[in-house]
Parts: C-alpha cells; structure tokens; sequence
C-alpha cells in the first residue's frame, strides 16, 4: 500500500513538471510578451492599432515600428534578468515605456500627439482599475 502511495505521488509530482515545461515551453515560442495582466500585443499589433487610431502615414510608420521593436526587445530582457528586485524592474519598464513614448511623439504631428495622449491616459486607467475602480487617484501636495 506505501508504495502505490509513493508511485502515485511521484507520477502526479511529474505530471506537474511536464506541464510545466509545456507551459513554459510555449511561452517562449510566443512572439507577444507576457505581461502582468495577460499577454502583450506585439510591436505589429501595436503599430497597426496606433496606424489606424492615429491616421500614421507610411513614413511614420517606418519611423515607429523600430521604436516598439526595441521596447519589446528591452522588456522581454527586462523580465528575463533576475537580478532585479521587483520594484527595481518595474521602475526600469516605466523608464523604458517613457523613453518609447517620447520618441513616438517626436514623430507625431500635434494632433496625433493628442490623440496618442489620450490613448495612453486610457491605458493607465485600465491598469490602474479605471475610474471608481480598486486603485485610487494620486492626491494632490497640499499647500
């Protein structure tokens, strides 16, 4: 009796690690990073969103797909590098987000600037929990 206790644990014990593996295995052969809150869209998902609610022309495009394909491979290093604390890769995914983003807008006329603006006002409220959601607004300094 001990020992189909024993085999039974041991063959759920490795069924786990196969399954593991296979998960694992299929993350890395996924081209969209892993977020957070689920899967990343890729830099041509990005750019394809962007070209259609920003009106990109073909030239901006050329300019913005190098710029998503670096953010991409930089945050894919990022969460790859161990090293970090937490708090310290999240920290360097903002600072690779802002930079990013200031680069896209330098491509942008002022109107995608503010098109663009309020597309990433709204995702941060989505991250965020959105309006009335769990996260609370940042106060105010008072004065």
């Amino acid at each position: 009796m001990r020992k189909l206790l024993c085999t039974l644990a041991l063959t759920g014990l490795l069924g786990c690690g196969i399954t593991a593996l296979a998960q694992d295995a299929s993350e890395q052969s996924a081209p969209a990073t892993q977020g957070p809150r689920g899967r990343m869209p890729s830099p041509d998902q990005q750019l394809e969103h962007m070209t259609k609610a920003l009106n990109l022309t073909s030239d901006q495009q050329t300019q913005i797909k190098p710029l998503l394909e670096n953010q991409q491979q930089q945050m894919m290093q990022l969460r790859e590098d161990q090293s970090l604390s937490r708090e310290d890769r999240m920290t360097k995914a903002q600072s690779i987000h802002a930079d990013t983003k200031t680069k896209i807008e330098a491509v942008l006329n002022d109107d995608q600037k503010q098109k663009y603006e309020a597309m990433q006002q709204k995702m941060q409220e989505r991250r965020r929990g959105g309006p009335g959601g769990a996260a609370q607004p940042q106060s105010q300094p008072q004065q």
